[in-house]
């Protein structure tokens, strides 16, 4: 995608083909261990996922993970499956979307298919959240841009050159990170 400034007014709607983002868990080698071997601890789901384990067994116990299967002597063991689940909860809260939201959309998902339409409106919902806030953000970068600008011009000293934010025209997509979520 090519950097380009936002329009005056960010486009809400979706390009017509949206490319599978890298991070999909269909993704060939994401994963430290293949599916089938794919069973870690929670000290090490919670070094990979940057959670705590406080937080992992929370989001367990008011429904935000799936079930997570246990050994014979109780630990938990996650799968590459939960790895991608806890990458979308990730996601999500990037979006700002409330943990009652993030629990509800986790039910629809372990609810199956007949939620289909329930999980696409919450989600169309978040997205325009997220693009009003992408508005609102470079709104913001623009008055800082200007100011910047004129204390440059009032000291002589040239700022540093940076990246030109992307455009809202073609977002990148979020991870879609489970099969039926």
């Amino acid at each position: 995608m090519t950097q380009t400034e936002r329009p005056r007014t960010p486009a809400l709607h979706r390009p017509p083909q949206l490319e599978k983002p890298a991070q999909c868990a269909d993704t060939p080698g994401r994963h430290p261990r293949p599916d089938g071997q794919d069973r870690y601890t929670i000290s090490e789901v919670a070094a990979l996922s940057g959670l705590s384990a406080h937080t992992l067994r929370w989001y367990e116990r008011i429904g935000l993970m799936p079930h997570v299967d246990r050994s014979h002597t109780g630990q938990r063991r996650f799968s590459n499956r939960d790895l991608d689940w806890l990458e979308l909860v990730g996601k999500l809260r990037l979006t700002g979307m409330p943990v009652a939201d993030m629990v509800r959309y986790a039910e629809m998902v372990r609810q199956g298919e007949q939620t289909f339409q329930e999980r696409q409106e919450l989600l169309e919902e978040t997205r325009r959240n997220v693009l009003e806030r992408i508005a609102e953000l470079h709104d913001t970068l623009a008055v800082l841009d200007y100011k910047i600008d004129h204390y440059s011009r009032k000291t002589g000293n040239q700022p540093a050159p940076q990246p030109v934010p992307r455009t809202v025209e073609a977002p990148i997509p979020s991870a879609h990170t489970t099969a039926n979520a």
